[in-house]
């Protein structure tokens, strides 16, 4: 195999969003915490449900806010 046949990317599938690759590695790097005992999935699913809501909710109100 040549240098250039080493350096070709080969793709075998779909080509993914943005949004997609930053799930996957954010999917990714929370299994990576919890396997070395970094992290409690229980925990962290725990805060990122409140942040969301949170989130969703002050969101909520900025719409109705500029809508007024």
């Amino acid at each position: 195999m040549n240098r250039n046949e080493s350096t070709k990317k080969k793709i075998t599938g779909k080509e993914l969003s943005s949004q997609d690759e930053v799930n996957i590695k954010l999917d990714t790097l929370v299994e990576l915490l919890v396997s070395k005992g970094i992290l409690s999935r229980r925990e962290f699913e725990r805060m990122s449900t409140m942040r969301l809501h949170e989130i969703s909710k002050a969101r909520a109100f900025e719409d109705l806010d500029e809508e007024i």
